[in-house]
């Protein structure tokens, strides 16, 4: 199956979905899981048979970048 953004994520087969440690509890959860093909798939864990966001590991490797280095604070608060 070619993984496309909106797929319903659980459609999405054979993949583990990972969440951050800070999340886990909460119920605030953006779960994460590698493709086959070597995307990313992005996930609500509130909805996990909800729509899947797909990225390169390249558009997700400068995501990590902006993250890391602050630039989306201002949305958390």
């Amino acid at each position: 199956m070619a993984v496309r953004n909106g797929v319903p994520a659980g459609e999405i087969m054979g993949v583990t979905w990972l969440k951050a440690q800070a999340s886990v509890g909460a119920g605030e959860c953006i779960e994460v899981a590698g493709l086959p093909e070597g995307g990313v798939a992005v996930r609500n864990s509130r909805d996990p048979e909800g729509p899947a966001l797909v990225f390169t590991k390249a558009e997700l490797r400068a995501f990590l970048e902006g993250a890391k280095g602050s630039e989306f604070d201002r949305l958390a608060v």
